[in-house]
């Protein structure tokens, strides 16, 4: 799959992707909803994350491995309960890839380890995401590289340092095909958090395309980003938030996500280029500048005065600018009321 297919580029609007994380809430049934509902949005492509908790963790109660944070979603859960409860099991996904192919929509994945790549690949997936805490991962990213696939990287908590070295280890890897994605990596995040201008910064330090992983609620980072030149959009997604979820709390509902196509197209759209003048669309509005006129009878040899002579509506006449020329002056010939001003008047 190449770059044309999936669009990370400032000639076309932003991807949106879906991202489904855990919000299946542990039904195969649900997850099939969520890929049609996201079909149906305009959404061009939908995500999983492929891993199992024990690939992500080891099963253990001690402090290391329990969130113990009365601020987090999760807090309470030990990482291998977690994990377990937000995983997409492996043998969904190739039903789910399956789907989104004939609903025309791409479907990929965030791998977490080198299994889970091997896995990816059976199922020919058409391009990868690193996630955010994987991006310190270089041999999760090298495997991922070697794909020759295109990748996204993540970089909520990433200093300069650590994207570079991320960057550097996927074009080594063979991956010529990079977007970063500008995150922050806290459930849900808040808009004073965003930091957006980073998005412009990140493209001209590290000279590829930059989009959004955001985590907050609803659309309005979203679709700013799109002015910051943010090529992808990655939100996450649910049926209703109400029906809960490990991530449900910062996921757009279905209207939610067809107004983030709608709105970031639009935001795109309306960039357009730098112009000044009348545009082509402006042209038609140029008649109702105000323009000077005649706004009495006037005899042959009579003076213009602000009394017969105003800047009005419409623009068929000389610009007001020029008022202050024509005050004092005699008009050649009778001009009736309603006449718009030219040279010749009092030529």
């Amino acid at each position: 799959m190449t770059r044309d297919a999936w669009a990370p580029s400032s000639e076309r609007e932003p991807f949106i992707i879906a991202e489904m994380s855990g919000n299946h809430n542990g039904s195969l049934e649900r997850a099939m909803q969520i890929v049609e509902m996201v079909a149906q949005s305009g959404a061009h492509a939908l995500k999983l994350q492929t891993y199992t908790a024990d690939t992500m963790t080891i099963e253990s109660d001690r402090d290391d491995f329990r969130i113990s944070d009365p601020d987090s979603l999760w807090d309470g859960y030990t990482l291998y309960d977690l994990y377990a409860k937000a995983s997409t099991p492996w043998e969904w996904h190739e039903p789910v890839f399956k789907r989104c192919r004939e609903l025309g929509m791409v479907c990929f994945s965030s791998p977490f380890d080198a299994t889970a790549v091997d896995f990816l690949e059976s199922l020919d997936a058409p391009m990868y995401k690193i996630a955010s805490f994987e991006c310190r991962d270089t041999n999760l990213i090298r495997k991922v590289a070697q794909t020759g696939k295109p990748v996204i990287i993540s970089t909520g908590m990433a200093s300069i340092s650590e994207i570079n070295l991320a960057l550097e280890t996927a074009r080594e890897g063979g991956c010529s095909d990079v977007t970063l994605l500008k995150c922050t990596s806290s459930y849900p995040a808040g808009n004073p958090d965003s930091n957006l201008r980073s998005i412009p910064a990140m493209r001209s330090m590290f000279g590829v395309p930059v989009g959004l992983s955001d985590h907050t609620p609803g659309i309005g980072a979203a679709v700013a980003s799109v002015a910051l030149g943010a090529v992808a959009i990655e939100k996450h997604v649910t049926l209703g938030r109400a029906d809960g979820g490990v991530d449900s709390e910062f996921s757009l509902e279905p209207q939610e996500l067809a107004s983030l196509v709608k709105e970031s197209r639009a935001a795109w759209q309306s960039l357009g280029k730098v112009n000044f003048g009348a545009s082509d669309a402006e042209k038609g509005s140029l008649v109702f500048r105000r323009s000077l006129y005649v706004v009495e009878d006037m005899e042959e040899g009579e003076t213009l005065t602000p009394r017969n002579l105003r800047a009005i509506r419409p623009g068929y006449g000389l610009s007001p600018e020029y008022l202050e020329v024509f005050l004092g002056k005699r008009v050649s010939r009778p001009v009736p009321k309603g006449t718009p001003v030219s040279w010749d008047i009092i030529g």
